[in-house]
């Protein structure tokens, strides 16, 4: 045994500093936007990360009904809800919910990609996504992330001339 005896560092909950970020998902893939969403939420982009604490920062997406899909997504991927009784399963198709509520398609898509349990429900109420460009959340001061900058996959935009 070595003199230096190294520890697994974890987080305590004061040490955590929360920020804001701010995302235009205006042509960005919605795949790859929710697990970059899911990242920013769970705090994996920070070296401080421990994974049973919720190390992650508020993340603000806007423009949420102008997020993109590959292929034939809009009209064959179905999300599917039960009320209750024997027999009714309900479906709806991608582009129907993107018509209607456009911001349940993001939140759906980060909450899947964040394993279950009281830590996703107490991640997912940093998640807020809005409709338009409009947001409540000036104040907070939000720092813009460029995802389309990250890689040429992420917009829909930035791939067609590539």
């Amino acid at each position: 045994m070595g003199a230096l005896a190294m520890r697994t560092y974890s987080a305590r909950p004061s040490e955590i500093e929360r920020g804001w970020c701010l995302i235009d998902a205006d042509g960005l893939v919605l795949g790859r936007l929710a697990a970059i969403v899911a990242n920013r939420l769970r705090g994996k982009h920070k070296p401080i990360w421990t994974p049973h604490m919720d190390c992650g920062d508020h993340v603000v997406v806007i423009n949420a009904e102008k997020v993109a899909v590959t292929g034939r997504k809009l009209d064959d991927k179905r999300y599917y809800r039960h009320t209750g009784y024997v027999g009714n399963l309900k479906s709806t198709t991608l582009r129907e919910l993107l018509a209607k509520h456009p911001e349940r398609v993001i939140e759906m898509a980060v909450s899947r990609m964040i394993s279950r349990g009281p830590l996703q429900r107490k991640v997912l109420k940093k998640l807020h996504v809005y409709k338009g460009p409009e947001h409540p959340h000036q104040g907070q001061q939000p720092v813009v992330l460029d995802v389309a900058a990250m890689n040429r996959k992420n917009s829909v935009k930035e791939s067609a001339h590539g």
